[in-house]
């Protein structure tokens, strides 16, 4: 009986602590990992204010609607970099004309996919 209870006890623990584990996991893969100061740096360094909101769109869409565009989307990080890097053409949503968008000023990958990471938390 003292045999059975202890593995009973045992295997509580275990699953107990798996549970803990993993929830700890999936709460840390959520967790956006960038330096948020930083990204605003190169936010506001490059201008990007002129056209995109943290909540509303203006010139740009906003950056919440960027961000909620692209979750989920395995490409989302690879289509924002080339957005941000290579200036293509975009349709300004205040008044319908099309413009180039202009690349940030930084060659940084890291800190390019550090401001990618800080939008796509918004």
């Amino acid at each position: 009986m003292m045999r059975l209870l202890s593995v009973r006890t045992a295997a509580g623990v275990l699953l107990a602590t798996s549970g803990f584990l993993f929830c700890t996991a999936s709460q840390a893969a959520a967790t956006p990992s960038f330096d948020e100061a930083k990204a605003k740096a190169l936010f506001k360094r490059n201008d990007c204010g002129k056209c995109h909101a943290p909540d509303r769109d203006k010139k740009g869409p906003a950056l919440q609607k960027i961000s909620k565009e692209n979750k989920g989307k395995s490409d989302a990080e690879d289509k924002l970099v080339k957005q941000l890097t290579s200036s293509p053409k975009v349709k300004l949503l205040d008044n319908g004309k099309e413009e180039e968008h202009k690349a940030v000023d930084t060659k940084d990958v890291k800190e390019i996919k550090n401001l990618v990471a800080w939008i796509l938390a918004q």
